[in-house]
């Protein structure tokens, strides 16, 4: 996502993980709980608190990879005022994409001529 002018890459680390598992109960809790909100102010905090969690992944991986070339990290309130509701239906794929890459699974099928076999 861009802020500010600067680009952020959203990134579901183990640590996110374990801060939305805190706060949600767990990432499959996760949607349900930001879409019952029945207040917009805070359906836009836990929005806000998402994107500045998952983009400061990306910061704190840097940070760790690069000690001498340190980038700030963002606050919810820098969120807040890089941000206007409508950008969040934007986010809102980019965070869809972030989960689905932390949590890939991946399936590996066996070649086994017996199971594709077609019967005759």
């Amino acid at each position: 996502i861009t802020l500010g002018g600067e680009d952020y890459e959203l990134v579901l680390t183990t640590r996110a993980t374990k801060e939305i598992s805190k706060r949600y109960g767990g990432l499959d809790t996760l949607g349900e709980r930001l879409m019952q909100s029945d207040d917009v102010a805070t359906a836009l905090d836990e929005i806000v608190w998402l994107i500045t969690l998952l983009a400061n992944q990306s910061r704190m991986l840097h940070n760790l990879q690069n000690p001498k070339d340190q980038k700030p990290l963002l606050t919810e309130e820098m969120v807040e005022l890089l941000t206007a509701p409508s950008d969040f239906v934007e986010y809102r794929e980019a965070i869809t994409l972030a989960m689905n890459r932390g949590t890939k699974r991946n399936v590996e099928s066996e070649d086994d001529p017996q199971k594709n076999a077609q019967s005759e």
